[in-house]
């Protein structure tokens, strides 16, 4: 095997890591919290939280609201944590997008709730959890994730903080003004060091003519 090949899969693990993993796991978290809020809030509805015969207690009506809440709560802690660094500077943009796709997830757990509910026939509370809490959700987060991390906050998009900063960076390079050469002598050459004058030349000394008077 070459030497090459453990450096080789270290760096595809890296790129593996920080180019989806990472955000895979951010956003696991961020939707187990939504989960959470969004399965007390169902049957907290379906019990009957904001009354009995309503349509809010219905097992449409109920995830419903419930989805919508998890909705919001998800993108402030996606916008905020998983995806901070592409998050939009537009961000009344990108709430619309995010509720776009979440919408997409939501009505993928809704079709599973009634196709559980309404057409096989499975009215129960556990028939109802078990179509839209783990089919309809697993469906509905992959479908969610990819399109957050590709579209909403994607690195293409043009006000993304991650792209104004690579554009800044960009522009900082091409238009800056080169630094202006040193003068001569001033880097690296210190008094020490300095060079010394071309008619500086080094000259031994002569010896002494002798001053004693010669015989006559």
């Amino acid at each position: 095997m070459s030497t090459d090949a453990p450096v080789r899969l270290t760096e595809l693990a890296a790129r593996l890591w920080h180019g989806l993993l990472a955000y895979a796991v951010k956003f696991g978290v961020v939707g187990l919290i939504g989960l959470v809020i969004d399965v007390a809030l169902f049957n907290a509805l379906r019990l009957g939280l904001a009354g009995d015969d309503t349509w809010a207690q219905s097992a449409i009506g109920a995830k419903t609201i419930s989805t919508s809440v998890a909705i919001v709560f998800n993108w402030l802690g996606n916008r905020y944590w998983t995806f901070r660094k592409h998050r939009r500077r537009n961000y009344l943009r990108e709430f619309a997008e995010y509720v776009i796709v979440s919408l997409g997830g939501m009505a993928i757990s809704l079709f599973c709730l009634w196709v559980s509910h309404h057409l096989l026939g499975y009215t129960s509370l556990l028939a109802d959890n078990i179509a839209t809490n783990v089919v309809g959700l697993a469906l509905g987060t992959a479908f969610r994730f990819l399109l957050y991390r590709y579209w909403v906050f994607g690195h293409h998009r043009s006000d993304g903080l991650s792209t104004l900063a690579r554009v800044e960076e960009a522009q900082r390079t091409l238009f800056e003004e080169p630094d202006a050469p040193a003068p001569v002598g001033a880097v690296g050459i210190g008094p020490e060091t300095s060079a010394s004058p071309p008619d500086a030349v080094t000259r031994s000394p002569e010896p002494a003519q002798s001053t004693k008077p010669g015989r006559r």
